[in-house]
């Protein structure tokens, strides 16, 4: 019998498994490889300090970051891109770059930097999830861990206020949003109809700024207007994440998310 795969990652709201991007991606991609995690979504029982998830744990392996996660996963044969060809996995190690360049720092400004965001959804909802005392912790050193990676991204030191690169950053989102819209096109997946790395990519990092309810939303609205994308969005978590009867997220592999 395989050692059990535990991925601790941040809980679900409106409507999706997680609102983290990075959990979402991992979530994703053991839902299209068929990798049998059993989930533990973080409460106040959590006994981590830095935020550092999600995390995958076996037996004999604790894993950090989605790249060395997914990575893990293939070596256990759970392999959502075995019908790739050779230039279909180069293409997703390109857009993963380019997601990672381009989308991501609007995705972090616009869930951590981003004042009335970050003080009205984002901050109360980490906190709450969080036990005390780390809650009055926490929430602000990741703000300042998004600042500092979209800084670092941009190429620009991190003492450097954000305000010289923040309308750069949502015109290369924005561009970003449409090459991904473009590429799909009428697509179910990026590569036809099976779901891949690259798929558990951009739904992590697209469906929550598609559903989270934020009062500054300059790019949710630039998505909204890609009908396919959001199309995307929604068919990924019908097929793979659908709602209970009670309003549960369903895990078929391990716990509900919240």
């Amino acid at each position: 019998m395989a050692a059990p795969l535990e991925l601790s990652c941040w809980g679900g709201g409106w409507g999706l498994p997680s609102v983290h991007s990075e959990s979402l991606v991992v979530m994703a991609y053991a839902k299209f490889s068929g990798a049998p995690l059993k989930v533990n979504v973080i409460d106040n029982t959590w006994k981590g300090s830095r935020g550092d998830v999600p995390v995958l744990t076996t037996e004999d392996n604790i894993v950090s970051q989605p790249a060395k996660i997914l990575n893990f996963l293939r070596k256990q044969k759970y392999n959502a891109d075995y019908e790739l060809s050779a230039k279909q996995g180069a293409d997703t190690l390109a857009y993963i770059a380019l997601l990672e360049e381009k989308l991501l720092p609007a995705v972090l400004h616009t869930f951590w930097v981003e004042s009335d965001n970050y003080f009205t959804v984002t901050k109360p909802w980490f906190a709450s999830r969080i036990p005390f005392p780390l809650s009055l912790i926490l929430p602000g050193r990741m703000s300042k861990g998004a600042l500092n990676r979209i800084l670092l991204t941009r190429g620009v030191p991190p003492l450097y206020h954000l305000r010289e690169v923040e309308a750069q950053i949502y015109r290369d989102a924005k561009e970003c949003l449409n090459l991904l819209s473009n590429r799909l096109g009428t697509s179910q997946f990026f590569f036809g109809d099976t779901p891949s790395t690259l798929d558990a990519y951009v739904f992590g990092y697209l469906a929550p700024l598609y559903k989270v309810r934020f009062p500054k939303v300059q790019l949710q609205e630039h998505l909204k207007q890609l009908f396919n994308l959001c199309r995307f969005c929604d068919d990924i978590l019908n097929s793979y994440f659908r709602l209970s009867l009670g309003g549960k997220l369903s895990w078929h592999s391990g716990n509900e998310s919240d």
